[in-house]
């Protein structure tokens, strides 16, 4: 267990450098109905969801002084008036945090960052959406346009993008790892590039037709499998273009 923690920790290193590397190859657009691409194929291998997730950042290139964030943060609490916003600063940064309303099936967060150590000024933006259910409420939501013009009232540019989803399959449920992996491949048409296999754990990184947004070249999917072993249930998580879930 400890070791898949620290794999976890290295990855979500890697994805601040991705970002950073291969942001201007990702686009929000697709990301919301890339979820409902992997809610659907949890639905067909009788996968239970536990959360899923929707992240994107813009780094704030535009914006060279702080009162210029400032003045952006202002602009977006009169989108967003009802939302609950929060500040922090120190002497070398200085942070903004607005979360939505109580919802029954999702929470979305803001955070603006900017830090002083540089001029002009280095901001970015995170917005994120997740919850613990879906339904035909929450993939409205992405398919429609809220999502859309959500996204639109937030963002300057192009932001970065990642969507995952982590469920399990019951103690019951006899399937062997690599079975479960294959099974999702087939489902998202997708072809291995790399993988870490072991007994009871297993680590895909593929190319899939069905999604857009890409790390390299071709990698825009990852599917990570653990299973506790007999008597315990497996936990899957699918992440495109790469997992950023715990697992």
């Amino acid at each position: 267990m400890k070791r898949k923690k620290v794999l976890f920790s290295i990855g979500i290193l890697m994805i601040v450098g991705l970002i950073a590397v291969f942001g201007s190859r990702m686009t929000e657009a697709s990301g919301g109905l890339e979820l409902v691409k992997i809610a659907d194929a949890f639905q067909t291998e009788d996968i239970l969801l536990e959360e899923w997730s929707f992240y994107a950042r813009e780094h704030l290139v535009d914006l060279s002084t702080e009162k210029e964030v400032q003045e952006y943060v202002k602009e977006l609490q009169h989108k967003f008036p009802d939302w609950d916003w929060s500040e922090s600063g120190a002497s070398d940064k200085w942070e903004v945090t607005a979360v939505s309303p109580t919802s029954k099936h999702h929470k979305e967060m803001l955070q603006i960052m900017a830090t002083h150590t540089k001029q002009p000024i280095d901001a970015y933006i995170v917005y994120r959406v997740s919850g613990n259910e879906w339904n035909k409420e929450m993939e409205s939501f992405f398919t429609e346009n809220q999502f859309k013009n959500r996204l639109s009232d937030i963002f300057r540019g192009n932001p970065t993008v990642f969507s995952g989803m982590k469920g399990s399959i019951s103690d019951k449920i006899d399937k062997a790892v690599p079975t479960i992996a294959s099974d999702l491949m087939e489902i998202f048409k997708a072809k291995e590039i790399e993988a870490l296999k072991e007994d009871n754990f297993m680590s895909v990184s593929a190319a899939s037709p069905m999604f857009s947004n890409s790390i390299t070249e071709d990698m825009n999917l990852q599917i990570g499998i653990r299973s506790e072993g007999l008597g315990g249930k497996t936990t899957i998580v699918v992440g495109t273009p790469i997992i950023t879930i715990e697992y």
